[in-house]
């Protein structure tokens, strides 16, 4: 099973942050280009593929599994609606690892069936980036969902900031994803390295080596 390359998971939506993220230090990013269509879209996709590789990334695609695979991305998010559609056979035939956002026991049944690389949960806590059908899971969801997949990666996402994703950390995460607290910063790249630092100490923490 793959290991997520780090701790903390910027969400963007440019591959101009793709670019900036990468160069303060994130090691893991997903680009989430819901905006662009057409020949746009796979041109964002693509120089989002050429600034990851410059520096080291590994870039997530959300949806759009289609253009993961034209692009050669190095991974896809689908959503419990993009399992109805994806061609899964085709993303694994093309090497491009698969990670599945959850939200309750049966999505989480729906996401284990198809051998995912990464499993997320969210939201832990109240966002306000979209409307969100699920009450906030909360750290023991964190907890319990890392019990139930084992050694399967867990990402956690939902309105988790730098105070909050240490916490996230030691219930089990082992990355945490986070919007807004990035890419709104006043200063994206020392939020990396706190971010960094943070989640890093929590993770030692969790497994004895601090």
């Amino acid at each position: 099973m793959s290991v997520l390359p780090h701790t903390l998971y910027p969400v963007v939506d440019t591959a101009a942050w793709v670019e900036r993220l990468g160069r303060a230090g994130a090691k893991l990013i997903q680009l989430r280009a819901k905006t662009l269509a057409g020949d746009a879209l796979k041109a964002e996709i693509e120089r989002a593929r050429d600034a990851a590789k410059a520096h080291g990334v590994t870039l997530v695609l959300n949806d759009f599994w289609a253009l993961a695979i034209d692009c050669a991305v190095d991974f896809i998010h689908l959503g419990q609606e993009d399992l109805d559609t994806a061609d899964l056979a085709a993303i694994r035939r093309a090497g491009i690892r698969v990670g599945v956002s959850t939200h309750s026991h049966e999505e989480l049944d729906r996401a284990l069936s198809v051998a995912p690389d990464y499993i997320a949960l969210g939201p832990v806590w109240p966002t306000k980036l979209k409307q969100m059908p699920w009450a906030p899971q909360g750290l023991d969801r964190v907890t319990e969902w890392k019990r139930l997949i084992g050694a399967i990666p867990l990402v956690a996402i939902g309105g988790v900031t730098l105070e909050r994703a240490p916490s996230c950390i030691l219930a089990g995460a082992d990355s945490v994803a986070a919007v807004s607290d990035f890419i709104a910063n006043p200063d994206p790249e020392a939020q990396v390295l706190a971010w960094d630092a943070a989640t890093g100490q929590a993770l030692r923490e969790r497994e004895g080596k601090a």
